[in-house]
């Protein structure tokens, strides 16, 4: 409760400062930016300082936004595994989001950050939340000021009210209560895409997970 007040009364750049701040205590490197470009400059800054051999993506619509991928995709200093190529066969690209967990470097969004400094994702697959845990030795994400929230219950509330819902409406073809109304139910559709949970605490080892916070309402 204390979190939530005291959260009310900053301005939205003292959010995202005091957010970083919290998220540094915890081990990862935060960099705050204006918007999409500087969170480009910022994401090019860092593949080019680790410059990795394989280079993969977890599916975001902030990231996207940046420009990164048709960046990577077009550097032949690295090879870019893209496992949401639509022009191939779903079981070939599931096997390349599969290698994606040994990729040096990946690339994601986030579905809510806390004000406590705790990262939350809800997935259907699973590709986008597995690297992030293990495996990449480096890990870049993006959120919007919109993803900030005080604390896990609400985190949790803005994925089921928020991400969930409007991640089905973005994509034909799905089968699902909420595709229809718009709101988040305990389904049992076979193309239900709230699967697998997962909530990052704390970074380890140190340093190995680079977010970017963008002073800007970017994705779902």
């Amino acid at each position: 409760m204390e979190t939530k007040q005291a959260t009310n009364t900053m301005t939205q750049a003292e959010r995202l400062e005091a957010c970083a701040s919290t998220l540094r205590r915890h081990g990862f490197d935060v960099t705050v930016v204006r918007d999409e470009k500087e969170a480009f400059e910022r994401m090019r800054d860092v593949v080019e300082a680790e410059m990795p051999q394989l280079v993969s993506f977890g599916d975001s619509m902030t990231m996207r936004a940046t420009g990164i991928i048709e960046w990577l995709r077009n550097d032949p200093r690295w090879t870019l595994l893209d496992g949401f190529d639509a022009s191939m066969p779903r079981p070939e690209r599931l096997e390349i989001r599969r290698k994606a967990l040994l990729s040096d470097l990946f690339i994601t969004g986030i579905n809510a950050v806390t004000m406590e400094g705790t990262l939350h994702w809800l997935d259907m697959v699973g590709n986008r939340i597995a690297p992030v845990a293990f495996g990449p030795r480096k890990v870049v994400l993006v959120a919007g000021s919109n993803k900030i929230v005080a604390n896990r219950e609400e985190a949790e509330e803005r994925i089921r009210r928020i991400a969930a819902p409007q991640n089905i409406a973005r994509h034909e073809g799905f089968r699902t209560p909420c595709a229809k109304t718009g709101v988040c139910m305990d389904c049992n559709s076979p193309d239900r895409i709230c699967n697998t949970r997962m909530e990052m605490l704390r970074c380890h080892p140190k340093g190995r997970i680079h977010i970017i916070l963008i002073d800007k309402d970017l994705g779902l």
